[in-house]
């Protein structure tokens, strides 16, 4: 099948997004698909207000056409509500083509955070967005619960993996006076880094990661130990050699980096919120409570083992065949031919008459 996927997060952003996608993509290519990836290289780009690390290509509507027209597509997914993902809807929707959709980014909340935009108006632009979709794929049910909640139709799960070759536990576990709590993501407001940050718990804190707060918190927090991106096994080796796992976000719609601690062995401490509640068994391989510090004092209390059993239950090549199972054929909608017959049935009577009205 030749699959065309339209997003605009891709490499050299790091996050559960790009992450997700691209290891979608090397699956559904291993299975005898032919896939085509638009996304923005190749066109020109602009930073994303508030998150210049995240470019945004406005003016890609021909680059967007052109690729659809060329490849042909027997199935398009469009991941994000971007400006390319705004140009393939258009392209889709003016040929009254069906497709899917997947919500990956709580971005009511994200823009609320950063701006005083009431989350009722973003929500009303994603409500849009996904309407026309056949199909609109989320993470978790409790995400779908939520979005239904929010008025959105025909949503449907798409789980996510863990490569649990490359996270695993630590052979040889370190014994240290104070435990080692580790953050992984982005460093942004609405990821809650600071509540991480200012945790009353003796320990040793270490963020991975990078974005807009990384300076301010640096500053406001000398005794955190910032320590960047981190790729492959050197992100690997910082899971493993932490005691717990904070996931201080309330608005994700997932969260990848819970299930990759959990692969290496390691309880996640979280808020009771969407993702968590999905990801994370309470008692087994974290937990949850709206008490941050008593998170991590309860999760600093369970069985590495448990943690990795779990995390065994999920697997890439999953998720791929639930995505894959979920698209729908790049065809003119029924309803769309059927206006189309009545319009066509409309005009032929006129067509027939001739000059002076006569039949």
């Amino acid at each position: 099948m030749r699959i065309a996927i339209v997003t605009d997060a891709w490499s050299p952003q790091t996050n559960g997004v790009v992450t997700t996608l691209q290891r979608t993509v090397a699956d559904l290519k291993s299975f005898g698909h032919d896939v085509r990836v638009l996304n923005p290289h190749g066109s020109w780009t602009m930073p994303c207000p508030t998150y210049p690390e995240i470019r945004l290509a406005p003016f890609a509507r021909s680059r967007v056409r052109q690729f659809l027209d060329e490849f042909s597509p027997e199935a398009l997914h469009i991941a994000t509500e971007g400006p390319l993902g705004v140009w393939a809807r258009a392209y889709a929707v003016g040929r009254g083509r069906s497709f899917t959709t997947s919500y990956h980014t709580q971005f009511p909340q994200y823009i609320r955070a950063r701006l005083p935009i009431p989350e009722a108006v973003t929500y009303a632009y994603l409500r849009c967005f996904h309407s026309r979709a056949t199909r609109v794929m989320v993470g978790t049910e409790e995400m779908r619960r939520d979005l239904r909640l929010h008025g959105f139709r025909r949503v449907v799960p798409w789980t996510r993996g863990v490569d649990t070759t490359l996270f695993h536990p630590s052979s040889t576990p370190e014994t240290r006076a104070v435990p080692e709590l580790l953050y992984v993501g982005r460093v942004s407001v609405e990821k809650s880094v600071e509540d991480f940050c200012r945790l009353d718990v003796p320990s040793r804190k270490v963020v991975v990661g990078d974005g807009p707060d990384l300076v301010m918190l640096r500053r406001r927090y000398p005794e955190v130990q910032f320590r960047g991106y981190l790729y492959g096994e050197a992100l690997a080796a910082a899971y493993r050699s932490a005691d717990c796992f904070v996931f201080a976000s309330r608005t994700d719609t997932f969260g990848l980096v819970m299930l990759e601690a959990m692969a290496s062995g390691v309880p996640v401490a979280a808020y009771p919120v969407t993702g968590p509640l999905d990801v994370v068994q309470h008692g087994v391989s974290g937990w949850l409570d709206h008490d941050l510090r008593a998170a991590v004092l309860g999760a600093l209390t369970l069985d590495r083992t448990a943690c990795r059993r779990q995390a065994l239950e999920y697997s890439w090549e999953r998720a791929s065949r639930q995505f894959e199972s979920n698209l729908v054929e790049f065809r003119t909608l029924p309803a769309r031919r059927a206006a189309r017959r009545q319009m066509a049935a409309k005009l032929r009577p006129n067509q027939r008459r001739s000059p002076t009205g006569q039949m």
